[in-house]
């Protein structure tokens, strides 16, 4: 396992184009009591010199109309809920029809595992259209990193980005890291995970090509995603890849 290099208290925050790999649309209510409308995702985008942002929502709708009036700053990732017999035609019509550059999968919140016979149809669509699927990670017991690992290895010519890359569970980062170690199609996302060293870690393991940066707004501040990307002690070079040109070219943005 790589050392920790010492403790950088005050990092000089990374300033270039960023390209936002997760970012949300809607009102997410309940628990998490947050919402972020298409003004304030553009705001915010403007503030932390974000070009370009991918985009979900439970509304796909939503995002539909976002994006069609932002086509060069917004870029949507359909979201299904692979139990409904409805979920491979919304894919394929959000993919050929919609122009949307990817799959958003969130066992945790729509109650599957991630390599349940019902998410492989979603699966066979992004082989075909070739784009990747973005995976929530983190929680149990449905988004588990080694339960996507599975679904990954079942389709090893579709990326598969772990958004969260583990999340806050020191055992689920560090599974993250090892998954996309073992899987050469498997890319981790940083938003929400609190260890900044995890991140050079993993990038020291798995490449500067396949760890790429997210926001996670609303649910968290742009400023402390890339506040502790920047203190994860990435040369200026990684720094670009992680910011701006990975989901770049994962996503063909």
């Amino acid at each position: 396992m790589t050392r920790s290099r010492p403790l950088k208290f005050v990092p000089e925050l990374y300033v270039g184009e960023k390209v936002d790999a997760h970012s949300h649309l809607g009102d997410f209510g309940s628990w998490a009591n947050v919402a972020c409308n298409e003004k304030e995702l553009l705001h915010s985008m403007k503030l932390y010199n974000v070009s370009k942002s991918v985009v979900f929502s439970l509304n796909n709708d939503l995002v539909k109309k976002a994006v069609a009036r932002h086509p060069k700053e917004l870029f949507g990732c359909v979201w299904p809920d692979p139990r409904r017999r409805d979920a491979r035609k919304l894919v394929r019509t959000a993919l050929t029809e919609w122009g949307f550059k990817g799959i958003k999968l969130h066992p945790l919140l729509h109650a599957f595992l991630p390599n349940d016979d019902i998410v492989h149809p979603i699966m066979d669509e992004a082989r075909s259209a070739g784009v990747p699927v973005l995976v929530h990670s983190g929680h149990p017991p449905f988004s588990l990193p080694w339960s996507i690992g599975e679904l990954a290895e079942k389709y090893r010519d579709v990326k598969v980005v772990m958004l969260h890359m583990g999340h806050g569970h020191g055992v689920y980062i560090q599974s993250a890291i090892g998954v996309g170690k073992r899987l050469a199609n498997v890319y981790l996302e940083t938003s929400g995970m609190p260890m900044h060293s995890k991140i050079r870690e993993a990038v020291e393991l798995l490449g500067e090509k396949r760890v790429m940066y997210g926001s996670d707004i609303p649910f968290h501040d742009p400023s402390v995603e890339i506040g502790r990307v920047c203190a994860s002690g990435l040369s200026k070079k990684q720094l670009e890849r992680v910011f701006f040109a990975n989901a770049s070219e994962i996503l063909n943005l």
